[in-house]
């Protein structure tokens, strides 16, 4: 550190490269370990930067980079779009359903990419910006899964009704992706989901995962 530099601001910003280098997020005693400051400055520095959603906390206390942090760059969430898109639109067209990738943004699952089908006579209506409790939905269903799930483990999960009647859904996690919690997945007008969809959607997940890296 020189005279010139601030000591705070150098501590949020190791504080964010931690958080960025884990996907599994941090304990506060696990971030006062490698920071070498005491426990007090560290819950000073995630405040903070919780009050501008570069970092938030889980129910279990550990702090994961927040999605605060995509919106410091205007045209990273455009970025995000433009890269999963081939995979989202290859799946729509392959299920014949409406694909997204859907990020966490603080407690709830945020949709930041859709791709409808464009051969089906009807499909469910999703937008880029649904947002919805994580615990409900199987695109914030397969993000919480993904937190205790062996690392590198592909698996998707299945849904129906929770977030609309009479539909479906299967997501899997995107895994591998630094600083990223999200999920893709898709949503159908059917009482259950073909067998065949689920492992399709481990697979759209990874492409998405290799094209964000």
């Amino acid at each position: 550190m020189t005279a010139e530099t601030s000591q705070t601001l150098d501590r949020g910003l190791r504080v964010l490269k931690l958080l960025a280098d884990t996907d599994h997020g941090l304990t506060v005693t696990e971030l006062s370990n490698r920071l070498g400051v005491n426990r007090t400055v560290v819950y000073r520095l995630l405040a903070t930067l919780e009050q501008h959603a570069l970092v938030r906390r889980d129910l279990g206390g550990r702090a994961r980079v927040g999605l605060g942090v995509l919106r410091l760059g205007r045209q990273v969430h455009p970025l995000v779009r433009e890269a999963a898109l081939p995979a989202l639109r290859s799946l729509a067209e392959d299920i014949g359903a409406t694909a997204h990738l859907t990020l966490v943004d603080g407690s709830d699952a945020l949709a930041v990419a859709v791709v409808e089908p464009t051969w089906t006579d009807y499909h469910v209506a999703y937008r880029a910006g649904f947002r919805h409790p994580l615990d409900r939905g199987a695109a914030g269903r397969a993000i919480l899964a993904a937190r205790s799930m062996p690392v590198g483990e592909p698996g998707y999960t299945l849904t129906h009704g929770e977030l609309e009647a009479g539909a479906s859904g299967a997501a899997a996690p995107l895994l591998g992706v630094t600083g990223v919690e999200g999920s893709v997945g898709v949503v159908m007008l059917a009482e259950a989901v073909p067998e065949r969809v689920g492992p399709r959607v481990v697979h759209a997940a990874k492409e998405v995962a290799e094209a964000l890296r």
